[in-house]
């Protein structure tokens, strides 16, 4: 779902990573593994801003032949699941509140891509919104 391919362009030695659906994240490595581990971090980043400032996740476009792609962590992805979901129905972060029966820095805190949520309060936070959380390893 959040599958967002990169380009990964040699630089002077090292590995540059951009990502032509999310400008904001930009990184590099030492290698090809190195540089594609800091993209995780880079695409978080990134995908932040978005929340940070209310704006839609840009959509992951479909990577050409060989292109690796960089998802976020299982967790991110689980919180931008929701998030999604919320900007999708046009609900506001105190609707989602006042639906859960929390205070708004709880809320806050859900979206925050840096803050270690548990799994629990995603969860409640998805069913809020008619959706569910699904977990799986492929």
């Amino acid at each position: 779902m959040f599958d967002y391919p990169v380009n990964l362009t040699p630089d002077d030695g090292t590995v540059l990573v951009t990502f032509p659906d999310v400008p904001e994240a930009i990184t590099f490595g030492m290698d090809e593994g190195e540089a594609l581990l800091n993209a995780i971090d880079a695409l978080e980043t990134g995908l932040s801003f978005y929340v940070d400032a209310r704006k839609p996740l840009p959509i992951a476009s479909q990577p050409a032949d060989g292109q690796k792609t960089v998802r976020p962590s299982a967790l991110e992805c689980a919180k931008l699941g929701v998030y999604q979901a919320m900007t999708e129905q046009g609900i506001k972060k105190a609707e989602l509140a006042r639906r859960l029966g929390w205070h708004m820095p709880q809320v806050d805190r859900l979206f925050d891509l840096r803050h270690a949520s548990r799994l629990d309060q995603i969860e409640t936070a998805a069913a809020a919104l008619g959706r569910h959380i699904e977990v799986r390893v492929a």
